[in-house]
C-alpha cells in the first residue's frame, strides 16, 4: 500500500459510500480516510455462516468429510475460502491429497495459501469467465467438482464444467442476504448530503443497494443517485449498472480495496474533462 501512495487520489472534501460487508470494510474506509475523504459505510450484504441448527448444515458437513473425494475444488471467494478452513479445521487434522485447488482472485487464493492450501488462481481477470479460461479447467470430463461459495450467486461457472463432462456439485458455506436499515438512516446516509462516488464490489450488491435505497416502502427515488460516480471490478457489473440507469461509471482493475479505490484518480480525471 505505501509504494504505491503516489498514485492515490486526493479524497479531501468528498463523501465516499462504502458498501462490503460489515467484516471486510474496515481497511477500505482507512484507505479513503488517509486519502482525505470523508467514508460512509452501509453494507450492500449481509454475511451469515451456515447455524447448526440449519437444515443444510448436516449436508454440508457431509460434504466436508468427505473432500477427499473430489478432484477439484474451486473457492469463489474470500468469505468462502475463510469459512471452508473453519470447517477443514473440524474434520481434516491434515489436507487431503491429490485435490486440485482453485480460487478465484489473488485474494481468496492468498487466503488459502495462507492456510498452506496451494490455490491456483486466473491472472486473466477476478471471475467465473477468467477461471474457465485456465487451461487446466478444460479437459475435466467424469471429474468430481466441488465449489465452495455461498448460497445463491452466479451459476455460469457450475453450468459450464457440467458442460465439459464434469460433475459438480456446491458446498452452500454461508447465506448472503440483503440487509435491512431504518429509513432514516437510509435518508441520512444517502440523501440528505450530496456522494461524491459510490464502490460496489458486486452485482448482487448493487442490486441489494438500488433495493436498500428505495426504502422500505419504496418512497426514495434513486434517479438523483444514477449521475454519481460509481466505481465498479468489471465490465460486467459496469453494464449491469447502466441497465439501472447508472450513467457514470468507472471499471477498476480489480476488486480489491487498493484498485478499487485508486481507481476513483481515474474517476476525478474524468469529471475534470467534461
Amino acid at each position: 500500500m505505501h509504494s504505491t501512495s503516489a498514485n492515490l487520489p486526493d479524497l479531501q472534501g468528498q463523501r465516499i459510500l462504502v458498501t462490503r460487508p460489515q467484516h471486510q470494510a474496515t481497511q477500505q474506509i482507512q484507505l479513503l480516510e488517509s486519502c482525505g475523504a470523508q467514508a460512509l459505510h452501509l453494507p450492500a450484504l449481509e454475511i451469515r455462516p451456515i447455524a447448526e441448527e440449519d437444515s443444510r448444515y448436516a449436508a454440508l458437513r457431509s460434504q466436508i468429510m468427505n473432500l477427499d473425494m473430489y478432484g477439484i475444488i474451486i473457492c469463489i471467494s474470500p468469505n468462502a475460502a475463510h469459512f471452508a478452513i473453519d470447517w477443514i479445521d473440524q474434520y481434516w487434522p491434515q489436507l487431503p491429497e491429490g485435490i486440485q485447488w482453485y480460487a478465484i482472485g489473488h485474494k481468496t487464493s492468498q487466503v488459502l495459501n495462507d492456510y498452506d492450501i496451494p490455490a491456483t488462481y486466473s491472472t486473466a481477470g477476478f471471475d467465473s469467465e477468467a477461471m474457465l479460461t485456465m487451461p487446466d479447467l478444460q479437459g475435466i470430463k467424469d471429474k468430481k467438482i466441488l465449489i465452495l461459495r455461498g448460497t445463491g450467486g452466479r451459476n455460469e461457472l457450475a453450468d459450464t464444467l457440467s458442460a465439459r463432462g464434469a460433475e459438480v456439485e456446491y458446498a452452500n458455506l454461508y447465506d448472503r442476504t440483503c440487509p435491512k436499515y431504518d429509513d432514516t438512516h437510509i435518508k441520512s446516509t444517502i440523501y440528505n448530503f450530496p456522494l461524491s462516488s459510490i464502490l460496489i464490489t458486486s452485482g448482487e450488491a448493487l442490486n441489494n443497494f438500488v433495493t436498500v435505497a428505495q426504502g422500505s416502502q419504496q418512497q426514495f427515488s434513486t434517479d438523483s443517485l444514477h449521475s454519481i460516480c460509481l466505481v465498479v471490478p468489471s465490465e460486467r457489473i459496469a453494464a449491469q449498472a447502466r441497465q439501472v440507469g447508472f450513467s457514470r461509471i468507472t471499471v477498476a482493475q480489480g476488486p480489491d480495496d487498493l484498485s478499487m479505490v485508486t481507481a476513483l484518480n481515474s474517476a476525478n480525471d474524468s469529471e475534470a474533462d467534461e
